[in-house]
C-alpha cells in the first residue's frame, strides 16, 4: 500500500480534516489517522479494511483491525466511501464516491477505476413493487491470459 504512506503532504492535516467536517464527524484520533490516509493527498484510492489497517501500522499509528472496519462502515454510512464488494467475502472501499466502474485485477486482487464513458447501461429491469434501485454496481474482472 505504497500510495498511501505518500498520504503525508504538506496540506495533508487540512484536506483531511475538512473532509470529516464535510460529513459532521467526530474527529477522534483514530477517524483523524484513517481520514488522512485515505484523502490527506486529494487523490482517490481504493483500500480494503485490511491494506488500510496495514497503512496505519506502517506509519506507526496503533489502531486495531476491528477499528478500521467499524471506521469504514462510518465512513460509508456518513457518505464519505462507497463499498464496492467484488466476492461474498471482499468489499474494498473507494474515496470517489460518484457511480463509476471498476477493474478487478483477479491475479493480484486490485480494484481500478474503469472509464465510465466506456460503459452503458441502456436498460435495467423494473424494481419489484414497493423498493427502488438505489445502486448499479459494474465490476469488469480481469486476468492474465
Amino acid at each position: 500500500m505504497d500510495q498511501l504512506s505518500t498520504a503525508m503532504g504538506p496540506d495533508a492535516q487540512t484536506r483531511a480534516g475538512r473532509w470529516l467536517s464535510r460529513a459532521g464527524l467526530r474527529p477522534t484520533r483514530q477517524r483523524r489517522a484513517l481520514a488522512l490516509l485515505l484523502a490527506g493527498d486529494g487523490r482517490n484510492r481504493h483500500v480494503t479494511a485490511e491494506t488500510l489497517h496495514d497503512a496505519a501500522q506502517g506509519l506507526g499509528e496503533p489502531v486495531s483491525l476491528a477499528t478500521v472496519y467499524n471506521t469504514l462502515r462510518s465512513f460509508t454510512e456518513a457518505g464519505l466511501l462507497a463499498e464496492i464488494t467484488v466476492d461474498g467475502a471482499r468489499s474494498y472501499y473507494d474515496t470517489r464516491i460518484e457511480d463509476h466502474p471498476h477493474f478487478y485485477w483477479e491475479d493480484d486482487g486490485r480494484l481500478t477505476d474503469a472509464p465510465r464513458d466506456s460503459v452503458k447501461i441502456e436498460r435495467l429491469p423494473e424494481a419489484p413493487e414497493g423498493t427502488e434501485i438505489s445502486k448499479v454496481d459494474v465490476v469488469i474482472r480481469l486476468r492474465t491470459r
